[in-house]
């Protein structure tokens, strides 16, 4: 499945992307704050592309420019998110590499995402959410519509090994059809 926008290309990640997961994966300023540890290595990156990012719905976000992938975005349905989600709901999770951050593109993947979720796969109400410090992705769910729903506090994050919280917003298919108007 590919998905497109003006500017990206919403593809699977493949086994050769790793050096370009690793070149934007290793900054400390990517994986911590959205709860994952920095990748040490392309190896860890493959490894990451072999176990985490083949998983159904996740996409390489790739600049048509390019044809480089520079972040990640992806579907978790039930069972794959730690929301408790109903069976016609799904959790959008993003990342980012720094040089590309403040140019809207995770907004346009995000867009996209939704567009495919709610028209194509009939979903009712798509989940994000965001830890306490994550002010862009904060921003970045509020631009594409998505209202603050809830606050879960003390929550454990064993890829982190450490307790956070967690900022939980939604938007509906409903809300999101009037806001196509």
């Amino acid at each position: 499945m590919f998905l497109t926008t003006e500017r990206l290309i919403l593809r699977p990640w493949r086994e050769e992307d790793a050096p370009s997961l690793y070149q934007y994966a290793k900054h400390p300023d990517v994986g911590p704050i959205a709860g994952w540890p920095v990748h040490t290595s392309v190896e860890h990156s493959r490894d990451i592309i072999q176990t985490v990012l083949s998983a159904k719905d996740t996409y390489a976000v790739v600049l048509k420019q390019t044809g480089k992938p520079v972040g990640s975005i992806g579907l978790m349905r039930q069972g794959a998110s730690n929301l408790v989600l109903d069976a016609n709901e799904a959790e959008i999770g993003y990342w980012i590499g720094v040089p590309f951050w403040g140019q809207g593109l995770i907004p346009e993947a995000v867009r996209e995402l939704m567009r495919y979720s709610f028209q194509d796969l009939k979903l009712d109400r798509l989940w994000c959410a965001y830890f306490d410090g994550n002010k862009k992705s904060r921003r970045v769910q509020e631009k594409c519509g998505f209202r603050y729903h809830h606050t879960n506090r003390d929550v454990p994050w064993p890829l982190m090994d450490d307790i956070r919280t967690e900022h939980v917003t939604c938007i509906t298919r409903e809300d999101w059809l009037a806001a196509q108007i």
